[in-house]
């Protein structure tokens, strides 16, 4: 009889008083994730996002890039939201501006022929 006094009172609350930190008490997990996701996930995205928007603004002719899809070329003609890309001696693409994902370095080209 005791046990399901006992039980009664933590099911509907047990008077009241303690039911409101109760609650809270139960959201500091919550919370808790909610700050470790931000911080592991939200803010490194937030700040590559900011460095490619950077990039993308910084393209001039010239400059050697690789896509998002793997081509590698270089920079022969920039508009608004197009950028034409010289892929081989005759062939030419144009493709968005945002598929750009970076800008390579004489270095890995170097790399490619040795390979």
């Amino acid at each position: 009889m005791v046990m399901q006094s006992v039980v009664m009172a933590q099911l509907f609350g047990g008077g009241g008083s303690g039911s409101s930190s109760g609650t809270f008490l139960s959201l500091i997990p919550f919370l808790l994730i909610f700050v470790i996701f931000y911080f592991l996930v939200i803010l490194p995205q937030q700040k590559r996002s900011k460095q490619q928007k950077a990039l993308l603004e910084a393209l001039k002719k010239g400059d050697k890039v690789v896509t998002a899809s793997g081509i590698w070329g270089t920079v022969t003609n920039l508009g608004k939201e197009t950028v034409t890309l010289q892929i081989a001696d005759n062939a030419k693409i144009r493709m968005q501006r945002d598929q750009i994902a970076r800008l390579r370095g004489g270095d890995e080209e170097d790399k490619d022929k040795d390979s």
